[in-house]
């Protein structure tokens, strides 16, 4: 039997706020973290990602009354988010340290992402690996085409990586990741479709899960990459924000098509 695929959303946090993401750098604020946790929840999804793209790690949520809760560290904003979260939650953005890692594992989340520290400071990746499995490790990749070249970006996708594709996916197996998530930054908010151009040979260079991220724009770019990628998850953010019951009428969408994804 085939796999079933996950279908993953994603919510940007940006200083206390969910924030719609374009390019890595265009955002608009469109909801409370904890309120839009418990409209994904729900909806019985497969997981959720939380990624914080909070550059001065300043949290506010400005509520503090009966109904929404002020948030005021990325400790409290996991915690919370985690007592409202039957799903599986990942937690990505920002982490430096072991530490880092700690307080959001041990606040709820089950995974994390990590992103500039993959390439800062490879021990403490193989450290976490160690101390938390190699499951609760993703690794984010982070990429735009330029002239037909790949270039991988760290810091919020301000700063390239001097890495080869199979370069790179070699070096993350060996420090220990569990999972890729893959991210085009070229396509975030842009509707237009997912890259199955990078993902067409990626599976003959990982055995790894391989999570797929940006650019879902309509249901078909779902159906097609389900079809044609051979991956174990896709994500969107923008596409689950603006059209209610989005998630539960996709599904349903897949699964008429064919698509071995879970209901």
């Amino acid at each position: 039997m085939n796999k079933i695929i996950r279908i993953i959303p994603v919510l940007f946090i940006k200083n206390g706020h969910i924030v719609r993401s374009q390019n890595f750098s265009e955002h608009q604020v469109i909801g409370n973290v904890i309120n839009q946790c418990a409209r994904y929840n729900s909806w019985n999804i497969d997981e959720l990602i939380y990624i914080d793209i909070s550059k001065n790690k300043k949290y506010d949520s400005l509520r503090d009354d009966h109904k929404i809760k002020s948030l005021k560290n990325i400790k409290e904003i996991v915690k919370e988010i985690s007592n409202v979260c039957s799903t599986p939650l990942t937690f990505g953005g920002g982490i430096q340290t072991l530490d880092d890692m700690k307080i959001r594992i041990y606040n709820g989340a089950d995974k994390i992402i990590l992103n500039s520290l993959l390439f800062d400071n490879k021990k403490i990746v193989e450290k976490a690996a160690m101390t938390f499995g190699s499951q609760a490790i993703v690794a984010s990749v982070d990429y735009k085409e330029i002239n037909g070249e790949l270039i991988f970006l760290k810091d919020h996708g301000s700063k390239k990586i001097k890495f080869k594709k199979e370069e790179l996916i070699k070096y993350l197996e060996d420090i220990g990741v569990g999972e890729l998530f893959i991210h085009s930054v070229s396509r975030d908010g842009k509707a237009q479709g997912f890259d199955d151009k990078f993902c067409k040979n990626l599976r003959d260079l990982t055995k790894l899960p391989i999570i797929l991220c940006g650019g879902a724009g309509n249901e078909f770019d779902f159906v097609d990459a389900i079809e044609n990628l051979n991956i174990n998850a896709l994500a969107a953010g923008n596409f689950f924000h603006f059209k209610e019951l989005s998630y539960i009428n996709l599904k349903k969408f897949l699964k008429k098509s064919g698509c071995n994804v879970r209901i």
